[in-house]
């Protein structure tokens, strides 16, 4: 492997200590699923009935039996489940489980891998550095403008429609913005970054976390939005400050052209804008999923290619070295889900669930709410998919909520809360590792950058969490 395939899209070409410091994920998600596997030795097994079969259904509260779990040395081999019985997980599932992780997220790593492919195309057109500058010089420039107008765009696509994985296309254009104004890459990476975590956090309307969440605990889909709303501008508010605070010149800020756009540039750019738009459309309106979001990278980039007269051997050329830049974000993603199928395997997920459950019995609601939320804030290290951690979370910890007199759509608050907040930082999050390896950011410069956004962002959400029980919430 050649050094420029470990390149973000944007990266220079001298940047050697950015891109090893982009390899520094892998490890840690080694380490991850290291310490997966210990803990299906050290952690009793058990498990909850579910409500059908299938890998992310529901399970029924009230259901959890232990399993017998045999600790010797032919756990430390290869074996298969038997049922009714729990073994922990062998060691070699480092390396095993890892090929099961990518094969399980194959649709998104497929997309991942095609949205690299048609940005390949479109950075070679040269539209997209024309429309930075376009964009550069409307604003003339200012950052102060920018940063807030950006932000609440990007926030707005992920609370109110759940974008958040689409958005990897945009990470090597906002770092560019940001190179463009003589910012680092920091400064472009937090733009985009937080304000999708933040949108995702909130999750005022969006499809992916409330269309399963919230059914469980019996309250109408998006209902509740108004306080998810505050809690959004709030934070929102917060970040854009983080950002701005960021605002330190560091290169050399080149001069303000308001050239118009040449035809050629302007046709690139509309089928760019078309794509996203459809990506939107056929998200809500039509239920694609990545397979659909595949083809439409292909499709966009076949169109890029002939509107700027690009010959299709040098098209495909390009296409296939996108590809290579997000190929590690694309490993990332599987390796993240990896540590989830360690831990199923293993079969603790329910005891830890169980465990807690019953610790908050007798406490007093304004207590539980927060304590929810940060049980939550663990199963995301945990288990980073919001789908899967709110099928095996929310039927049992939300029957407990309810009986200490917690709300269910409180109880949905703290799933929301407690899942966004951790995937700010997570190093278990595989979506998160493939925005820094797409931005070409190591992870420890993102947690100095982030953590005390996240500290403060926490102390918030467990006053949110304390206010939503006073208020009935």
């Amino acid at each position: 492997m050649t050094e420029q395939t470990l390149d973000a899209p944007g990266t220079s070409a001298g940047a050697t200590e950015r891109r090893h410091g982009a390899l520094d994920p892998v490890l840690m998600m080694l380490a991850a699923m290291a310490l997966a596997i210990l803990l299906t030795w050290l952690v009793p097994s058990g498990q909850h009935d579910h409500v059908s079969t299938k890998e992310n259904a529901a399970v029924i509260a009230g259901t959890y039996k232990p399993l017998p779990k045999t600790r010797d040395l032919a756990a430390l081999l290869p074996h298969e489940q038997r049922p009714g019985v729990a073994q922990p997980v062998s060691p070699i599932a480092v390396a095993t489980a890892i090929p099961e992780g990518l094969k399980r997220s194959a649709p998104l790593i497929f997309m991942i891998l095609m949205l690299g492919g048609m940005f390949g195309v479109l950075r070679a057109t040269g539209a997209l550095d024309a429309g930075i500058q376009r964009l550069i010089g409307i604003s003339k420039g200012n950052v102060a403008v920018l940063v807030p107008v950006l932000m609440v765009a990007l926030s707005a696509g992920s609370t109110f429609l759940g974008i958040i994985s689409e958005y990897l296309l945009l990470i090597p254009v906002m770092i560019a913005l940001g190179e463009r104004l003589g910012r680092s890459r920091m400064f472009g990476f937090a733009l985009i970054t937080l304000a999708a975590k933040i949108g995702y956090l909130a999750s005022v309307t969006s499809p992916v976390a409330l269309l399963i969440a919230q059914p469980i605990v019996g309250v109408p889909v998006f209902s509740g939005l108004g306080f998810r709303l505050t809690i959004w501008i709030v934070f929102l508010a917060i970040t854009v400050v983080a950002v701005l605070r960021t605002n330190r010149i560091v290169g050399v800020v080149e001069p303000i052209v308001s050239e118009r756009l040449a035809p050629r540039h302007l046709g690139v750019l509309a089928v760019a804008g078309a794509a996203i738009a459809l990506l939107v459309y056929g998200s809500i309106a039509r239920g694609w999923d990545d397979g659909e979001f595949s083809a439409l990278f292909i499709f966009t980039a076949a169109a890029i290619a002939a509107i700027a007269g690009m010959r299709p051997v040098l098209a495909a050329h390009l296409f296939v070295d996108g590809m290579k830049l997000l190929l590690l974000a694309a490993l990332l993603v599987g390796m993240g889900r990896a540590v989830e199928v360690i831990l199923r395997e293993g079969q603790i997920l329910d005891t830890i669930i169980e465990a807690v459950s019953l610790r908050i019995h007798g406490l007093p609601p304004v207590i539980v709410a927060p304590i929810i939320m940060m049980v939550e804030m663990v199963l995301t290290l945990l288990i980073p998919s919001t789908s899967a951690k709110a099928a095996l979370s929310i039927p049992i910890l939300g029957p407990i909520a309810a009986s200490a007199g917690v709300s269910g759509q409180t109880t949905v608050l703290a799933f929301l809360l407690g899942n966004g907040l951790v995937n700010m930082l997570a190093p278990t999050s595989g979506m998160l590792l493939a925005y820094l390896a797409a931005a070409g950011i190591p992870y420890n410069q993102w947690l100095r950058f982030a953590l005390p956004v996240f500290l403060l962002l926490t102390i918030l959400s467990v006053a949110a969490m304390m206010i939503a029980v006073l208020i009935g919430y």
